[in-house]
């Protein structure tokens, strides 16, 4: 299947998870990808996996709250493949839970620096480099807590509602440049974040999956399909929505 070849990609957060996954989806589908993530070793361990499969990939360490490395990242995409088509600004933390109140100035501004300022900045460098390739996609992760909000946890749900909020207004702006804009609201995942969310023990992820109608915890593999989906022509008359892949989370 090669329905992005001839395609240049970023997934950011790529070296575990859903961004993982994402970049070695959009490979598998022709798509030539700049993996991004502050770790070093497991980004270059996924780009080197994806070469291996016969893909075109390069690592490139992106710190999403750095904005000179953000920039940085675009430029290498553009001077390693030619330009920019698609992305999937995926990078995020979680954050520290603890009530409103207890909330520290400094692990707000972490959250918000990476989750939601992470993304603008993303945005800025690639629709440029997307307008000079006459259009693109662009995929934004946000989450089922930028739908609803969830105790404890101000920072992580403030980001993600403005996550969901820049990409309409990002959307509304380039609508007629060729350039869609959407955003992905994932649920309970199984990843490393929900892990740590979770402390890892079965107590807790009982309670997340009670939260789930499905009963399960989804696959990054199902977002990573929601994102190729967004990204091809398949959804060429999709652009400035939020789209829950949340196992009916906020269908309750």
């Amino acid at each position: 299947m090669s329905e992005l070849a001839g395609k240049v990609g970023i997934v950011t957060g790529a070296a575990t998870g859903i961004g993982r996954a994402a970049a070695e989806a959009l490979a598998a589908v022709g798509a030539a990808v700049v993996v991004a993530d502050v770790d070093e070793a497991r980004g270059e361990k996924v780009a080197a996996g994806i070469v291996e499969r016969g893909g075109r990939a390069v690592f490139v360490r992106t710190d999403v709250s750095d904005d000179a490395d953000v920039s940085a990242m675009v430029g290498r995409a553009v001077q390693e493949f030619g330009g920019l088509d698609v992305a999937f600004n995926n990078a995020g933390v979680e954050g520290t839970p603890a009530p409103l109140h207890e909330t520290t100035p400094e692990a707000w501004a972490r959250t918000v620096a990476v989750d939601l300022t992470g993304v603008w900045s993303c945005l800025r460098h690639e629709v440029p480099a997307m307008l000079r390739r006459g259009g693109g996609s662009i995929v934004n992760c946000s989450s089922v807590a930028g739908l609803v909000g969830f105790p404890a946890m101000a920072a992580y749900v403030a980001s993600k509602h403005g996550v969901v909020g820049l990409t309409r207004t990002a959307a509304l702006e380039y609508a007629t440049e060729g350039i869609r804009v959407n955003a992905v609201c994932p649920g309970v995942i199984d990843t490393e974040m929900v892990a740590r969310f979770t402390h890892d023990t079965a107590e807790a992820e009982e309670a997340l999956l009670a939260s789930e109608p499905v009963g399960r915890m989804g696959r990054p593999e199902e977002i990573a399909d929601a994102v190729v989906w967004l990204c091809s022509e398949r959804s060429s008359f999709v652009t400035g929505q939020a789209i829950a892949v949340d196992g009916g989370f906020v269908a309750r």
